[in-house]
Formats: structure tokens, sequence, C-alpha cells
């Protein structure tokens, strides 16, 4: 979907004092300010990505009600501030990417638990995509930066650990700043918006175009090749099933990266990122890789079926999880926690100046932190195409999430998710089903057959 286009402020905008109270729901189109993160409109968050954002100094007339709005006051980042939502006071556990806290006594490390995740959203004036293309993906890249965040969790984990957290005016290492400048606005960063969008065209996905979360895991797949710095092995499970044997072989391999190409000599000029290339052959005959796995799940047909609530919570506890990444119809989110009956996400609806290196070389990092409290959304509310994702540093690691698995499958009355299995089934071995020569090894055609898409799932009688 196209994004709109920035509008200049009209006759009858409000000025900078006026800014500084609260809008009325006159002034917000007649409806109610929703308290998510980016100040969305609610209304607009049913109608798409196109309409359900804030820009920072622009807003689309869909948000404002029709035609008659173009004319409207345009609403500012300033204009709709209002106290975000503070979490609830409750016994419950708030459960954040493998963590537990209290809202009573632990509410501080709460919010810097959150404010240290890397948040991107929508930005404008970056160099365009492809040359030519967009200059900024308001309206139609909610999904690749959630797709970024969920990967930026597992950077952040393989270079940082999970315990790292950032705090505004520190001085980080830089280890934190390779891994942020992987996710800048620019042609040459590994997993940046250019490199996702250009790459989902392999995947039928033209610039510009909206994603799911399958198709998104599987571009970050492929872009993750490229990053032998980080060295990831990056699994996804299609056909709701995990095999065990498939992921032991694709992390137990002594090279970093799938094929020649996308590893140079050890002794290239290149710099990748800023950083030489050399930093990514240290792992090279390290006798695991650390797994990013992603499993792209269907969990109903319109809405999420109850039975698969609690198995849902349980993925956020184990100390594996990078999250989940889905959201609303058309309107995507990260989401990182629950805390009773809700998921506690980041947005990024919110679009932002495309941020760039100062003369020193510095790179601001405050707008890829949500400094305010978290979104949350009722756990009914999620749309039933999610993908979640774990991180696995080690072999150990591994053998834990699989033990957490098994035995979550054992609890009563718990519907599981996905099947964790030792070996492949045979119905995916069986080349017949495929078509293909039995000496066939393009596990990306293997993928894209098992691939239901995204957004529209169809069942098949065989």
């Amino acid at each position: 979907m196209a994004a709109p286009s920035a509008r200049g402020k009209p006759p009858g905008a409000p000025n900078r004092d006026e800014r500084l109270r609260q809008p009325t729901a006159a002034e917000a189109g007649g409806e109610r300010l929703s308290h998510w993160a980016g100040a969305a409109l609610a209304p607009a968050a049913a109608q798409g990505c196109a309409a359900a954002y804030v820009s920072v100094g622009t807003a689309p007339a869909a948000a404002l009600g029709g035609a008659a709005a173009m004319d409207a006051a345009t609403l500012t980042y300033d204009t709709l501030r209002f106290e975000y939502e503070d979490f609830p006071e409750t016994k419950e556990p708030v459960w954040i990417l493998g963590r537990k806290y209290s809202v009573f006594t632990e509410k501080e490390e709460i919010l810097l638990d959150v404010t240290s995740r890397l948040w991107f959203t929508y930005r404008k004036n970056f160099p365009a995509i492809g040359g030519t293309g967009p200059t900024s993906d308001t309206g139609w890249g909610c999904m690749l930066r959630c797709g970024q965040m969920i990967f930026a969790q597992a950077l952040v984990c393989r270079h940082l650990g999970r315990d790292w957290r950032w705090i505004k005016g520190k001085r980080q290492m830089d280890n934190y700043f390779n891994v942020l400048n992987a996710f800048i606005d620019k042609k040459d960063s590994y997993y940046s918006i250019h490199q996702i969008a250009q790459m989902g065209v392999g995947e039928g996905k033209s610039i510009g175009q909206w994603y799911g979360p399958n198709t998104v895991a599987q571009v970050l797949k492929k872009l993750a090749t490229f990053d032998t710095w980080s060295s990831l092995a990056v699994h996804i499970a299609m056909d709701n099933t995990v095999v065990m044997e498939e992921i032991w072989r694709l992390c137990q391999s002594n090279f970093p990266c799938a094929g020649a190409a996308a590893c140079p000599a050890v002794d290239s000029d290149v710099l990748y990122n800023g950083y030489p290339e050399e930093a990514g052959v240290r792992d090279r005959l390290s006798l695991w890789k650390p797994l990013v796995l992603l499993i792209p799940l269907r969990l109903g047909l319109t809405e999420i079926n109850e039975a698969y609530i609690e198995t849902l919570k349980h993925c956020f506890m184990m100390p594996q999880s990078l999250g989940v990444i889905g959201g609303k119809p058309n309107s995507a989110h990260y989401f990182i926690g629950y805390v009773g009956e809700e998921l506690i996400y980041l947005d990024p609806h919110t679009t932002q100046p495309a941020v760039e290196p100062s003369d020193s070389g510095c790179l601001p990092d405050e707008s890829f932190h949500c400094q305010h409290p978290p979104c949350r959304m009722s756990i009914a509310e999620l749309d039933p195409s999610i993908a979640v994702g774990f991180f696995c540093n080690t072999e150990e690691d591994f053998n834990n999430w699989c033990q957490q698995i098994k035995k979550l499958s054992l609890v009563r009355g718990v519907l599981p998710m996905f099947e964790l299995v030792e070996r492949q089934p045979s119905h995916f071995s069986n080349p017949d089903v495929l078509n293909l020569t039995p000496d066939s090894s393009d596990a990306d055609r293997l993928e894209r057959f098992f691939d239901s898409e995204d957004e529209d799932f169809e069942i098949l009688s065989l």
C-alpha cells in the first residue's frame, strides 16, 4: 500500500502553546486516542498501517475521518501529548523475554528492560530504496520494522547478553553500536529497511508492499548469511514442526555461513558496518553456531484459538525467548511479554526522521529506545498469524529449550502451538510430494512449498 504524503501546517493548525494541552475528541477527528506508544489513533489501527500511525509533524488524512479532514489541523507528536498508561497494580507477574518481574517491587527494572530493547519505527527522509524507490516506509513497513526488532534482540543476546541494559547518556560499548549499525536505514547495513525490502522481491513482495510474519522471517534468514560478524544459524520451522535433527545439522557446521560467496577471505580489506570482516571468522571452527529459531504459526482462522493462549504465554517465560511478531490485521507489533491477560509490545507506528552519524562519527541512539511505558493489548485481540522467536547461544541452551517444550506438551489443558520431533517426518522428505528430484537441496523451495501465505490461508484436502 502506498505511503501517505506529508502535508505542511495548514491554516488553523495549533501553535506551540496550544499543542501543550490534551487534545479534545473533536480535535482528534471525533475518536478516542489509544494509549499505545507513538500516539496512534485507535480507529485507524483497525484500518491498516497506512492509517494507523501519527508522524512526527504529520498525520494521514485517513486518521482524521475522510476527505473533509484534508484541510483539518495537522496532528503533531507534541499535539498528542498525554499520560501513557502505566502497568496495572496487580499481583500477576510481568514476563519480559524470559525475565519475571513484580509490578510492586520491580517497576523500574521492568521499564529499564523494556527501554533497553531496540525500537525500530517508521522513518522518513532516508536514502531512496534501490536508488529511485521510497524514502520513507510510513504506511507499509511496520512488519519489516518488527522483523528488525526481533532480529536485533537476537544480535543483542549474541553480542551483549540478555542482561545488558541501555541507560540514557551512558557510554555504550562498541559492540552495541555495531549491532545498531546493522539496522540503520542505508543500503549497506545488513538488516536495513533497504536490504529487507529489496530481498523481499525474491519472496514475491514488491517494494512498498506489506509483509506478513513468515515473509519477513524468510528474508531475514537470507540476509543473515552475509552477517559473518554474528555468524548465526537461522532456522525457520515450517508446517508447525521443529525438527531437532535439522537444527543440530545446521548449528554444528564448522562454517559461519551458508556459502563461500557470503564469506569473504580472511585477508579482505572490506569493512562491514564499520568493523573488519576478520571479526566474523572468530567462530569459524566453533562447534555450535548460535541459533535463531523462528516459527511462523497460524493459531486460528480469523481470531486466536483460546486453547493456544497458555502456550503462547509460556513462550515469553522461556529464557531463550526473542518474543513474537504479529499484531492486528495489517498492523504489526513486536510482542516482548505479558501480564495477566494482556500482551506487552513495542509499536513501530511512529514516523521519525532518519538518523545519520554526527560529524564526529557518533550515532545518536535515543530514538531507537522506547522511553515510556510500553503498550498493552488483550491477548484475545491478537491476529492468529504470528511468528515466535527463540535464541539458543549454545547447544546446552537448545537442549534446555527442547526439554521445556516437551514438558509443556504434557501439561493438561495446554494445546501445543507446534510439534517438536527428532527426525524429519516422512512427508517432508518424500521428493514426490514436491515434484523435486531426490538429490534436490534447495531449502528455499522446500520452505516456500510448506509456507501458507501470511494473510490468506486455504485449507486443502489431499
